[in-house]
């Protein structure tokens, strides 16, 4: 099992979890729409790292983006093996291809 795939089934074990006990479970427990206003928020902040092309800076925004993705995922009952399934559903095929079928 993977760092990424360890990580979602903590993130998934938080999700009855008391939000006074844990920060995955206060994210959960806030809904969806603020899971993924977090993501966006992480997303940027990585965003404006890469701009500025501070290696351990964008390291950590990298991580606080995985992390949070997988908390929007979780709020949303997606998981992380239906994200690997679809990837490699799209394994071998063309962006542009890909795109196209769209």
């Amino acid at each position: 099992m993977s760092t990424l795939e360890r990580l979602a089934a903590t993130i998934e074990a938080r999700k009855g979890a008391d939000p006074k006990s844990s920060w995955t479970a206060k994210l959960l427990a806030r809904g969806p729409k603020k899971a993924a206003e977090k993501f966006g928020e992480e997303a940027i902040e990585a965003i404006i790292e890469a701009a500025r092309g501070d290696r351990e800076k964008l390291t950590a925004e990298a991580a606080d983006v995985l992390y949070h993705f997988l908390v929007m995922l979780a709020s949303r009952d997606v998981a992380l093996a239906d994200v690997y399934a679809e990837l490699e559903r799209r394994e071998g095929t063309s962006g542009i291809e890909e795109k196209a079928s769209r």
